[in-house]
């Protein structure tokens, strides 16, 4: 049961991170898209938090390497994918 909590505990922590990501103006659009993306994946309670958090590392790793992204949001973008890589059902 606390692998559970824990799983939701970490998928908040990500959540919390992409809605700064997506209400920052000096993000790229195209990126804040892919953060609302991931977030929407990891909102969706119809899937187990491993498959939630499998879909979101999946969109957001499209963008990780995207050269007009600023270094702040880069940063939190790898944090994301990390803490999301130790969600396991």
């Amino acid at each position: 049961m606390s692998r559970v909590m824990d799983n939701e505990a970490k998928i908040k922590s990500a959540i919390f991170m992409l809605v700064s990501i997506i209400n920052d103006t000096a993000v790229p659009r195209n990126i804040r898209r892919a953060a609302t993306e991931a977030l929407n994946y990891l909102r969706d309670e119809r899937y187990s938090p491993g498959v939630r958090a499998a879909n979101a590392i999946s969109a957001l790793d499209q963008v990780s390497q995207d050269p007009n992204m600023p270094l702040s949001a880069r940063t939190k973008i790898w944090q994301i994918i990390a803490l999301l890589e130790t969600v396991k059902d």
